[in-house]
């Protein structure tokens, strides 16, 4: 997921236009993976979220019984938690990927732009 650095032009040989930026390869492929990144992580959350949302929708007797023998805890309960946790893991993806790979490369790309 992460792309690998790329070199910088020496004193202002090689900077570009924002146009120029835009059009480039290496913007281009920066956003793509950006997009892939997140819609990946999107497809986990709904597939858990609303995995969640169908399971108790559709087996109500499961979900609604207990976790241990005279518990008033249900099955519902701990699997609504992971769901919660697994929104808090994907953004912690996410900021961890952005902050290694990410925002690196933004930087990368706005060092090359003409002042």
């Amino acid at each position: 997921m992460t792309a690998a650095p790329k070199t910088q032009a020496p004193d202002g040989a090689g900077k570009k236009t924002a146009k120029e930026l835009i059009e480039s390869p290496d913007f281009k492929a920066l956003v793509k993976l950006r997009w892939r990144v997140s819609f990946s992580l999107l497809a986990i959350l709904f597939v858990g979220y609303y995995g969640y949302i169908l399971l108790v929708a559709t087996n109500k007797e499961w979900v609604s019984a207990p976790i241990a023998a005279g518990s008033v805890v249900t099955r519902a309960i701990p699997l609504g938690i992971a769901a919660i946790v697994l929104a808090w893991v994907l953004v912690a993806v996410y900021v961890y990927w952005a902050n290694a790979s990410y925002d690196p490369e933004v930087k990368r790309l706005k060092d090359q732009l003409k002042h």
